[in-house]
């Protein structure tokens, strides 16, 4: 596909998804501007990552560092890279100076390599905990009940700044029965936040992908994590 083509189909796919978001915003009685679009570039070429950028999305998410690192050389430094993936510790190194937001804060060995590293780079990193809301057991994340127990440890946190939580509700084929996942997610994250006393913000709810996100912002989603809505087509692969 050339690039005019790309461009023109990303542009038509772009206005769908951003018609949807309007949607669901003005059912919920948000504001758009309360909803972050992350674009999810893992299965999208370089070319059609750099497409979106220009047509003003600038959040983007990878679920591997190391795929992250290659986009993040090659696209624009406008780019607001996001990992929503599993990451490890041998990586956090690399990975921290290049990213906006970790969305899979999964365990607290993660969170506490985090905090080390991120004093050891002299900056602060904004941290989602990973949760698994659905109970699946191929997911990873925190089990709700465990995240609550965790609260002195999470007040121990200087460097890593807890914004909020991050869940991937269970594949249906009608969206709304993603709903009691996020409307658990929601609930968590307010009674976690009653226990931090201002220690973190946890304002964040990072729920909702293309097939369930407009439930999801119903529900209270700050940001959604989208790929095939935008890139099917364009390249391999689906999110």
């Amino acid at each position: 596909m050339d690039r005019a083509k790309l461009q023109s189909l990303l542009a038509e796919r772009l206005a769908a998804v951003e018609a949807r978001l309007r949607a669901a915003c003005l059912r919920a009685g948000r504001s758009r501007a309360d909803v972050t679009l992350v674009a999810v570039t893992k299965t999208a070429t370089i070319e059609a990552a750099a497409a979106l950028v220009e047509l003003g999305v600038c959040d983007l998410g990878e679920g591997r560092p190391q795929e992250l690192w290659r986009k993040a050389a090659a696209l624009p430094t406008t780019a607001c890279w996001h990992l929503i993936g599993h990451l490890q510790r041998n990586k956090i190194e690399r990975t921290l100076p290049l990213v906006h937001r970790i969305h899979s804060g999964a365990s607290l060995r993660l969170l506490t390599a985090l905090e080390h590293e991120a004093k050891r780079q002299g900056r602060s990193m904004d941290v989602l905990l990973e949760i698994n809301a659905s109970r699946e057991a191929n997911k990873q994340g925190f089990a709700p009940e465990e995240v609550l127990e965790l609260q002195p440890a999470l007040k121990e946190l200087k460097c890593v700044r807890v914004t909020g939580l991050m869940t991937m509700a269970a594949y249906e084929e009608n969206p709304e029965r993603c709903r009691p996942t996020f409307i658990a997610l929601r609930e968590l994250r307010d009674r976690l936040l009653e226990g931090m006393q201002g220690t973190h913000s946890l304002t964040d709810l990072s729920m909702g992908m293309t097939n369930d996100f407009e439930i999801a912002v119903e529900e209270g989603a700050t940001l959604v994590r989208i790929g095939t809505a935008l890139f099917a087509g364009c390249e391999g692969g689906a999110v």
